[in-house]
């Protein structure tokens, strides 16, 4: 897959996440132990099927994420972030710092947001750890 590239770092990246459903799909891999398809399409979030398969092949396709078959259950793919897939760590803090802040109505819980503010790189870690 290519993207049109002018030079703008801006422009690279929303060639590749430019739409919430792959922000969406990052997060629940990142942050809420999701890997498998009907999980993120039971996330709540409403994605539609023909979405949520054309968003993982385009994450995949921009080596975000990657896909394995499951050992446990034959059949079934396991998604996992990519190292480049994980190096949008810091912009989902951000995005999560900015939005806890001005969102009145946020899911962020407190204390993931005070260690977030106050130890970034501990909770980098811890994340990162539990996803290995």
């Amino acid at each position: 897959m290519s993207y049109e590239r002018n030079g703008c770092p801006i422009r690279f990246g929303l060639g590749i996440l430019g739409d919430k459903w792959s922000l969406l799909i990052i997060r629940d891999l990142m942050f809420k132990g999701r890997r498998y398809y009907g999980e993120f399409l039971s996330a709540g979030e409403g994605i539609s099927t023909n979405i949520l398969a054309d968003r993982l092949a385009r994450l995949e396709d921009a080596d975000i994420i990657h896909k394995t078959p499951d050992p446990a259950h034959g059949k079934k793919i396991v998604y996992c972030l990519t190292e480049k897939g994980l190096d949008l760590m810091p912009i989902m803090f951000s995005i999560m710092d900015w939005a806890e802040k001005y969102d009145d109505q946020t899911e962020v819980p407190r204390e993931f947001i005070k260690e977030l503010r106050n130890q970034p790189k501990s909770l980098r870690r811890k994340i990162l750890a539990s996803l290995k």
